[in-house]
């Protein structure tokens, strides 16, 4: 399927792999808006608007001033180390709002924008909604809910007759930013962990989402894992 013309957003425009769909999108011809805190660090081509994403009436605002939609690419997420024995209260909460509910309600505002014959939407999760490893804390059970609220969307969505389409991808560790403030505190631990492997590069992730959106419309693909070929799990 063509991008070319179709109108896109992506949550956390502004770095990582959310600056490289979007990047990507443009490339191929798409009306990309950008919904992030940093609207001057977004791609040549993409439209800002600023929103901080752990705030739902700044989720609002943004999306009353929308149209028309085709593509929601929900990749907005914050990963903190917080376990659940001693992790502090204000970074779970943080983590619920960015990465779960903001996901569903940028999800569920997108919906009446989309054309009457569907649109794509694409959450960008992580292997650690499939496992969780022994630092996933409180992380691992937010990216869990991502999957679980992709499942519930798509079956909600089908039974009232639409053909949006609803996709997940979960990549492993990926060379970004947000790996950096993850490891925090843990610098040796990163640092070892960059030097065992040949980790997934932002625009792997990138190529993938748009592999996705091209796919015809009679094809809805659902759930995709990714990870470097040296990550065991």
């Amino acid at each position: 399927m063509s991008l070319i013309g179709k109108n896109a957003l992506v949550t956390g425009a502004s770095s990582g792999v959310g600056y490289a769909i979007a990047e990507m999108l443009v490339k191929a011809g798409a009306n990309v808006i950008g919904l992030c805190r940093n609207t001057s660090a977004v791609p040549e081509g993409v439209h800002p608007i600023a929103c901080d994403l752990s705030d739902a009436s700044q989720i609002d605002t943004a999306f009353a001033g929308l149209t028309e939609l085709d593509i929601l690419i929900n990749n907005a997420g914050v990963a903190k180390l917080a376990s659940i024995t001693t992790g502090a209260p204000a970074d779970w909460e943080l983590m619920w709002r960015v990465n779960v509910h903001a996901l569903a309600l940028c999800s569920q505002k997108s919906l009446p924008l989309f054309p009457a014959d569907g649109g794509q939407i694409v959450n960008v999760s992580s292997m650690s909604g499939h496992r969780v490893p022994s630092s996933g804390g409180f992380y691992s059970p937010t990216k869990f809910a991502v999957r679980a609220i992709s499942d519930a969307l798509r079956s909600e969505l089908r039974a009232a007759g639409s053909h949006t389409r609803v996709a997940s991808i979960s990549p492993g560790f990926i060379d970004t930013p947000l790996l950096d403030i993850y490891f925090t505190g843990r610098e040796d631990q990163l640092e070892e962990t960059k030097s065992s492997m040949k980790m997934l590069t932002a625009e792997d992730v990138a190529s993938s989402v748009i592999h996705i959106l091209k796919t015809p419309a009679h094809i809805d693909i659902t759930d995709v894992k990714m990870r470097c070929t040296e990550q065991a799990s």
